[in-house]
């Protein structure tokens, strides 16, 4: 009788201690998770739309965060799954930014962030918005260009023979030889009546003198 009276406080201490600490486990346990840093707000925010990509990402966290090599990751990626952010992310207190590309597609882009809270614990998460206006710059089109219509080619005469000049013959007539012949016998003609005059001055002079008796 006296071991059934100890037994049975004993087997209720123990069950009461269980529960309890199992409370305490279920009350602590969501007080640690919300320890943790959470994202308050970002820019773009989450299923936001915007006309084109901003210059940088921007998220805020409910506090300071722990810096360091590796302990800070934001990676942007676009509608077709490549990387858009411009070298590391930068941590100011509560503040990443994250440079982003210039020139970017229009559509869905997706956010995926890690980071290290104040309390030295990593935490992340992901969010999407969308660009509505892509500011890549277009492609030169690499259709051909259209020839242009070759010019047509100069008529041409249907005669090749030159074309005879009425005047030519007139001009060809008066040759350099006919010239030279007429010169020769100008000349003559000149030298002809010289001596035609030379003599006849001689008979007329002794015509003239008085004759004797």
């Amino acid at each position: 009788m006296r071991t059934l009276t100890i037994g049975r406080p004993t087997a209720s201490s123990t069950i009461a201690a269980v529960l309890l600490a199992a409370f305490v486990l279920l009350f602590a346990w969501p007080s640690s998770a919300a320890a943790h840093d959470a994202l308050v707000e970002s820019s773009p925010a989450a299923d936001a739309t915007v006309d084109t990509l901003p210059a940088e990402l921007t998220l805020t966290f409910s506090a300071a965060l722990i810096g360091g090599e590796g302990a800070t990751e934001v990676v942007v990626t676009d509608p077709e799954g490549e990387a858009v952010a411009e070298g590391p992310a930068q941590v100011d207190g509560a503040l990443v930014t994250q440079p982003l590309a210039t020139d970017a597609p229009a559509g869905e882009y997706h956010v995926l962030w890690k980071v290290v809270s104040s309390d030295g614990h990593p935490t992340s998460g992901e969010f999407s918005f969308t660009v509505t206006t892509g500011s890549q710059p277009e492609e030169p089109s690499t259709a051909p260009a259209e020839e242009a219509p070759a010019a047509p080619a100069p008529e041409q005469s249907q005669t090749s023979e030159p074309v005879e000049d009425p005047n030519m013959e007139s001009i060809a007539s008066f040759s350099p030889g006919w010239l030279i012949a007429g010169a020769v016998i100008l000349l003559i003609v000149a030298f002809l009546l010289f001596l035609l005059l030379r003599r006849r001055r001689p008979a007329e002079s002794g015509s003239d003198a008085p004759s004797e008796r």
